[in-house]
């Protein structure tokens, strides 16, 4: 492990969304504030999916937890943003605990079915508990962050703020993914009778994983409502956790900066292929279907190949 890699990472993070908040104008800046949201939720899922395998189709809805316990309790109770943050985590975690105990007894396709429908009843609770979320209406009027009088109100200050929050997610998925909890995920990934067998508690370290996801998954859905200031079942149904898996598939599983990259791909990729109108849903089924294929680590391992190519061609070309 190379000293002070977490700190790089992040340093690294801040830096690229400093140059951007200059460069970029404002549509494209709130393009660029949903992929930082996107991105610290995918690397919430990478702990799930990407580092301890656990195929699930259900982190919109730890995300629309987040953004919906965060709308209330500002709205409802008057409580302050900052304060809501912390209280959505908990308890977006608390219930990724209570659920993984059940929901952890199925594996492969069957945890996939599972976190599927555990995605489709939370946004039919959503819709129809109008006395508390506001139904297909949703919650407007969500208040936004505020440091000493200082509004994080346009997409430029925001922008500011998401890139602190998302170099801490990228530090702290860095540390974890290279400490010894980051090796268990990944021995329960590669084969878990072998991991069992090492001294391993599996089920331990699946809830770990899948507590983790939800956290992350959590602070990014209380990100996304204090941004957008309105919240509705609809921003987190089933599609968006395909979305997340997409993202993560293209940037490549198992690493954090492969989330970064492809949440902010698949984030800017709509309005970059807006001239192929319906077709781009063609192209983007092709691309990923060639990802997989040709590309099975994603764009992180491309490069990576790319590097290695570079390197063994630079020895070779040695007398």
């Amino acid at each position: 492990m190379r000293p002070h890699s977490s700190l790089l990472a992040a340093v690294a993070v801040l830096a690229i969304g400093g140059v951007l908040s200059v460069l970029l104008a404002d549509y494209q800046l709130r393009l660029l504030n949903i992929s930082v949201i996107s991105a610290i939720a995918v690397i919430g899922f990478n702990f799930a999916f990407g580092l301890a395998g656990l195929i699930s189709l259900g982190h919109a809805a730890f995300v629309g937890m987040g953004a919906y316990t965060l709308a209330i309790v500002t709205t409802t109770l008057g409580l302050s943003p900052w304060a809501a943050i912390p209280l959505a985590i908990t308890l977006t975690t608390v219930f990724a605990g209570l659920i993984g105990y059940p929901l952890l007894r199925l594996r492969g396709h069957y945890l996939a079915l599972a976190t599927l429908g555990l995605n489709v009843s939370f946004t039919i609770v959503l819709t129809n508990w109008v006395g508390l979320t506001g139904g297909t209406n949703g919650i407007s009027n969500i208040p936004d962050l505020r440091i000493a009088g200082f509004a994080f109100h346009d997409e430029r200050r925001f922008l500011w703020l998401a890139m602190v929050f998302l170099a801490a997610c990228t530090a702290a998925a860095v540390t974890l993914q290279r400490s010894s909890l980051g090796r268990a995920m990944m021995a329960v990934r590669d084969d878990e009778i072998a991991a069992e067998m090492t001294g391993i508690d599996v089920t331990r370290i699946k809830i770990i994983a899948l507590c983790l996801s939800a956290a992350f998954a959590a602070l990014a859905g209380a990100l996304f409502a204090t941004h957008v200031r309105f919240v509705a079942p609809e921003d987190f149904s089933y599609a968006h956790s395909i979305v997340y898996l997409a993202m993560l598939i293209v940037g490549g599983e198992g690493t954090v900066i492969g989330a970064i990259i492809g949440a902010t791909l698949l984030t800017f990729l709509p309005e970059w292929l807006r001239f192929l109108g319906t077709a781009y849903l063609a192209f983007f089924g092709l691309m990923l279907l060639v990802i997989l294929i040709f590309l099975p680590t994603g764009l992180v391992g491309l490069i990576s190949r790319l590097r290695r190519g570079k390197r063994a061609s630079k020895w070779g070309s040695m007398p």
